[in-house]
């Protein structure tokens, strides 16, 4: 379900599908580094203002899916202007700063993204871009990452399934806005 918050800036409607808690599992997979399961948790906030701000968590899945070690943090600000062109400023715990721009594909929430700048602090490893596809299907969040480096050509390397994180607070808000006269047994609804 699609929850439009009253104080989200307008110009954010169309990427409204990302806001929420999402946590999931995906595919970790580059030549040089150690191909792995990972778990996920991200988050998409906005407090008003014209961006939103994400926050992602992976991390080293063992074979019974128990968390092992930290795989990768990035954070960063989401934007889109009136021609659905979408521009997000990112920065990861390995010393890489991005700027991507791409597209929200029409009448579909499909976000592509591509590295316009990158850059590294002396710690991070190789890295010259990469490109990312999210998007919202049936009511899951889904995305593919590609990267390239001087010695790798543009390839896929991490993809992740995402399931909506329902909370607490989630379930009190929807009960206050049910109508007061919902049918006892619900078969109604059906009928």
């Amino acid at each position: 379900m699609i929850e439009i918050p009253s104080d989200l800036h307008k110009d954010l409607l169309p990427i409204a599908f990302l806001l929420g808690n999402w946590a999931g599992a995906g595919v970790h997979d580059f030549p040089g580094s150690e191909k792995c399961n990972f778990g996920q948790e991200v988050t998409f906030t906005h407090d008003g203002r014209d961006f939103l701000e994400y926050h992602s968590h992976t991390w080293v899945l063992d074979a019974d899916g128990n968390k092992v070690r930290p795989l990768e943090t990035e954070s960063g600000f989401w934007r889109i202007d009136a021609s659905r062109k979408v521009e997000v400023v990112m920065t990861r715990d390995d010393g890489v700063v991005e700027i991507w721009y791409g597209d929200l594909a029409a009448k579909q929430p499909q976000i592509d993204l591509v590295t316009d700048a990158v850059a590294r602090t002396a710690a991070s490893g190789p890295y010259t871009g990469g490109k990312r596809l999210y998007g919202y299907v049936k009511s899951d969040l889904m995305w593919v990452g590609e990267k390239q480096t001087p010695e790798v050509e543009l390839r896929p390397y991490m993809s992740a399934h995402l399931k909506k994180v329902v909370t607490p607070e989630d379930v009190e808000r929807w009960a206050k806005a049910l109508p007061d006269d919902m049918p006892d047994d619900g078969i109604a609804f059906f009928k």
